[in-house]
């Protein structure tokens, strides 16, 4: 089994220790070959129908299976004196799964599935430490159509709740000591969410999409801030997506505090309070003309003192993106819409394993970036870098010290179809899961090999 399973694991308490072992095999199966379906990660039809039946066991939930990897995500996160709380949620899609039972419609109403919120805790530098907090849902069919009566409900009746329940389990699981910014995308916009953080004396990054109403200005939000001049310049690192490539963008800062209204649309008008807060636009200067410039308008409760602070939080939602690659990793590089599973409780307790998985991939990617200089057996065995260096170049390992990670993971990554060369930059997380494929058959031939010399 896997060093850095056990270790991750280590406190995963299932109420009995051959079902936490099974868990940790589990897991040390489809971490070696996340891109295989069950049964090939499994290796044998034992080991896939031990998968199986631990996923369907009327004994564990999938929160217990969180667990262990939320305590070993709060002990990283304790290294650190500010942790960014990126939420997001996503869909898993199960439309062409016809027999599966418990899913419901999706934004799509042609369409079932799950829905999924997650919380990934991340450095200020963009170094992914773990998944702090999940929640699975499928939508009621009876709720299908009744979107015209939604502003007559509150938000605890409403899926927007997730957004307030994700930043109090944040606050809760995270030290005191450790400050935290939750960091998230327009549909993160709404008063409730902003007044659950005052209260709660969290702060919070949001891109913003509605023009709120303002105390002591005639002009709505977008319209105050234009009148703003530009204050600073700076460049950021665009990650690819779907609609874009990568590229190094240009980009003008404005900043203002301003007051906002709260909702006129309310019962009980008179407890909503304003609250005042920073707003910050950013626009790409120079976008190519194939490509749609980048504008946010980020609304923080942090201080602002100097032009730096505003850079650094600028910088800081550019790594919002990174809980997008992780629900690409679970569903491109996992596979968790492709399990073909008869009931959703079975799914979400296929997806607490594979968000262990996923996260593992990411983790290691921007690791042998930010640290390329550290021992590569932060990630694999002894035996598993010396196949590795010996597949690649068809000779033992010359040096009496460990390869680096950075070297381990480009090694990974030649398997995975990366070519390395100068403008190619660092090795991205499909090559990665496409590599450790690949490294898991080479290690079932090297120990093959060995054992085969010694008899």
């Amino acid at each position: 089994m896997e060093q850095w399973v056990r270790q991750e694991l280590e406190k995963t308490d299932l109420g009995d220790p051959r079902r936490t072992n099974r868990f940790m095999k589990i897991v040390s199966n489809l971490s070696n070959k996340p891109e295989s379906s069950v049964p090939e990660a499994s290796g044998t039809w034992a080991e896939t129908k031990a998968t199986y039946d631990f996923w369907d066991s009327p004994y564990i939930k999938p929160a217990q299976l969180r667990k262990g990897h939320v305590d070993a995500t709060v002990e990283r996160i304790k290294n650190h004196q500010i942790v960014l709380a990126i939420q997001d949620t996503t869909e898993l899609n199960y439309t062409t799964h016809k027999a599966v039972k418990g899913v419901g419609y999706l934004d799509s109403k042609y369409a079932s599935g799950l829905k999924v919120h997650s919380t990934l805790a991340a450095t200020t530098e963009g170094l992914p430490l773990g998944i702090i907090d999940q929640y699975v849902w499928a939508r009621a069919p009876k709720s299908l159509g009744k979107a015209a009566k939604r502003s007559q409900k509150s938000t605890e009746e409403k899926e927007s709740q997730r957004w307030l329940d994700a930043l109090k389990n944040t606050l809760y699981i995270i030290p005191n000591s450790q400050k935290v910014v939750t960091i998230a995308d327009r549909e993160a916009d709404f008063y409730d969410l902003f007044a659950c953080a005052n209260r709660e004396k969290a702060d919070f990054l949001i891109r913003a999409t509605q023009n709120r109403c303002l105390e002591f200005s005639s002009n709505h939000l977008k319209a105050e801030m234009e009148l703003v001049e530009p204050q600073a310049t700076m460049t950021v690192e665009l990650k690819r997506n779907p609609t874009r490539p990568s590229r190094v963008a240009t980009l003008t800062i404005r900043y203002k505090t301003l007051t906002i209204q709260p909702p006129k649309n309310r019962a009980k008008q008179e407890k909503l309070s304003p609250l005042e807060l920073q707003v910050i636009l950013v626009r790409e200067s120079s976008a190519p003309s194939e490509a749609e410039a980048i504008e946010w308008w980020l609304l923080t409760t942090l201080p602002i003192t100097c032009i730096e602070d505003v850079t650094t939080y600028v910088s800081w939602y550019s790594y919002r993106w990174l809980i997008e690659r992780y629900h690409y990793v679970l569903k491109s590089g996992c596979g968790i819409e492709k399990l073909q599973l008869e009931t959703a409780e079975r799914l979400e307790m296929a997806l607490a394993t594979y968000s262990i998985v996923a996260w593992r991939l990411l983790y290691i990617t921007h690791l042998a970036r930010s640290a390329p200089d550290a021992s590569c057996e932060i990630m694999l065995s002894h035996r598993e870098w010396q196949a590795l260096y010996a597949t690649i170049y068809h000779k033992s390992y010359p040096h009496s010290s460990p390869p680096t990670l950075g070297e381990a993971v480009g090694w990974i990554a030649k398997f995975g179809g990366f070519l390395g060369r100068k403008h190619d930059g660092f090795p991205g997380v499909k090559t990665l899961w496409r590599g450790l494929r690949r490294l898991d058959d080479i290690m079932t031939g090297w120990l093959l090999f060995n054992q085969l010399k010694t008899t």
